[in-house]
């Protein structure tokens, strides 16, 4: 399994940016499909996926058109590039990444971050 650390959360204004980052510790990075799962209370989204190659990726609808997940395998980061950020993006981000899309996509990721909080503010 992977080893992942998230960091990059805090605290931000309505409409700020923020850009997450984990780095992951395997050495076999590459060949994982990674995603952010975000968790409120009860409730966990996964906000977006992207394939082990980077040329895939999927995104919640709550999500799409302000966040972009990218990756850097050489360097073994995943990102979350937030923009326009709302209050209702407030939650605890998680890295998590699996060796099946299809886990992947529907969030059951098999090895995950510690998470990192984000606050936005209104």
């Amino acid at each position: 399994q992977a080893q992942l650390v998230e960091s990059g959360g805090g605290l931000v204004q309505s409409g700020g940016s923020l850009r997450l980052s984990c780095v992951g510790s395997a050495q076999s990075f590459s060949d994982y499909n990674m995603g952010w799962v975000r968790q409120t209370g009860e409730e966990r989204e996964t906000v977006a996926v992207i394939d082990w190659s980077g040329t895939g990726t999927r995104y919640a609808d709550s999500v799409q058109g302000r966040f972009t997940i990218f990756r850097d395998n050489a360097k073994k980061i995943l990102y979350l590039q937030m923009y326009n950020l709302k209050p209702e993006d407030t939650a605890v981000y998680y890295c998590a990444a699996d060796d099946n899309w299809g886990r992947a996509v529907a969030g059951l990721f098999r090895s995950w971050g510690q998470g990192t909080r984000v606050t936005v503010s209104s």
